[in-house]
């Protein structure tokens, strides 16, 4: 006769095994998510998810991980670093002359490293059971990782709305396994962002319009990620040289100092995307871009909203005529593209006159800048 499954010594087995494949913190919890439905509806209701309609589209669904995979009892949340040495956020920041991406999306994606992983967890655990059905998430599927996470003891939710961990920052992935155990659940760990607003008052657009509230169409990433369309006129010159994403709440915020590196190589920055010249950018065929960005998260913007998001950084960058003459030999090539290029080519043309707005911007940058240099880990 078998003996009864030991699911107090399967948890923590479950977390050994997620941490042998690379998590750094590996929680359990429940699927109960009621408490986040207000604030879901809420943040629905005032549109501020912008063009990202599948987010009303699912609804409460999000909060509901059992109608993901009827029969779920439990949540198993993970985390894992992806901040890679030498990163390079002062020194590109500061040089309005490069790009800047988003240092998570400077080396492979990270959606199919994790899901493999999560689903190696999940086999791991079913060789130990009579049966399991689990099913691995890497925003992949309308679920609410962020307060799944905190849940499950991996951090607290920010002001910022990211996880932050009081050993690890928030310079990481989450990934989530759906299981149907009844396994014991980790306990929350307590909000420590104090009376700290850094993140609200740095951002360079004002998309962070209340503590915990992100209203998205003002956010850099999802301008520059999520948006289809032209960048609102308004956003432009505040957005720089971010060309992909935004990295500014999270450099800004105190805990960061407790980053840890990521050892995982395909994080590893590549030498195309790092510190890259505005320019030389701006001259990628549409071939050159997909070979570049092949296996990256970047791709599935598309060669043209690349090319969208440098415009607007060309039109910030300092007077150049090399600036000007990119610009010029791309018009006519797209309506969308030509509308940010017209737009970009009246900045260099107004060679970089300043206007509240910009002298606003960049005095945020340097503030950014001076953070950054004395607030991350010495190696990033």
């Amino acid at each position: 006769m078998s003996q009864p499954l030991d699911l107090n010594q399967l948890a923590q087995d479950i977390k050994q095994w997620g941490k042998a494949l690379g998590f750094q913190h590996v929680g359990i919890t429940d699927t109960d998510l009621s408490a986040s439905e207000p604030a879901l509806q809420a943040w629905l209701d005032k549109q501020y998810h912008g063009e990202m309609e599948w987010m009303a589209r699912h609804g409460m669904m999000r909060a509901r991980p059992h109608e993901l995979l009827p029969g779920t009892l439990r949540v198993i949340s993970v985390r894992m670093n992806y901040l890679p040495a030498k990163a390079g956020f002062a020194s590109t920041l500061k040089n309005p002359s490069l790009g800047y991406v988003s240092r998570y999306a400077l080396g492979r994606d990270y959606h199919k490293l994790l899901r493999n992983r999560l689903k190696k967890l999940g086999e791991t655990i079913r060789g130990h059971c009579t049966s399991l059905n689990f099913r691995p998430f890497v925003d992949s599927a309308p679920l609410l990782e962020r307060p799944l996470a905190e849940k499950a003891g991996l951090g607290w939710t920010g002001k910022h709305s990211l996880i932050l961990s009081r050993d690890a920052g928030s310079f990481f992935f989450l990934g989530e396994l759906l299981i149907d155990l009844p396994l014991p659940i980790d306990r929350p760990v307590k909000e420590e962002c104090g009376r700290c607003v850094a993140c609200i008052t740095t951002c360079p657009t004002g998309a962070i319009v209340e503590p915990y509230v992100v209203d998205a169409r003002r956010c850099i990433s999802y301008l520059t990620i999520e948006l289809e369309g032209a960048i609102p006129e308004e956003f432009r010159p505040l957005m720089g040289n971010r060309i992909y994403g935004c990295d500014d709440c999270q450099l800004i915020c105190p805990w960061n100092r407790f980053s840890h590196l990521t050892d995982e190589a395909d994080f590893s920055p590549r030498q195309a995307l790092h510190a890259p010249q505005l320019v030389e950018l701006f001259a990628w065929s549409e071939e050159k871009f997909l070979k570049v960005t092949e296996g990256s998260a970047i791709r599935r913007i598309g060669h043209l909203r690349w090319l969208r998001n440098i415009a607007v950084a060309l039109g910030n960058a300092p007077w150049d005529p090399d600036c000007l003459a990119a610009l010029q030999q791309r018009q006519g090539e797209h309506p969308l593209l030509d509308e940010h290029i017209d737009w970009a080519i009246a900045r260099q043309l107004e060679k970089r006159s300043a206007d509240a707005v910009e002298v606003r911007s960049a005095k945020q940058q340097q503030r950014l800048v001076r953070a950054i240099e004395k607030g991350l880990p010495r190696d990033a």
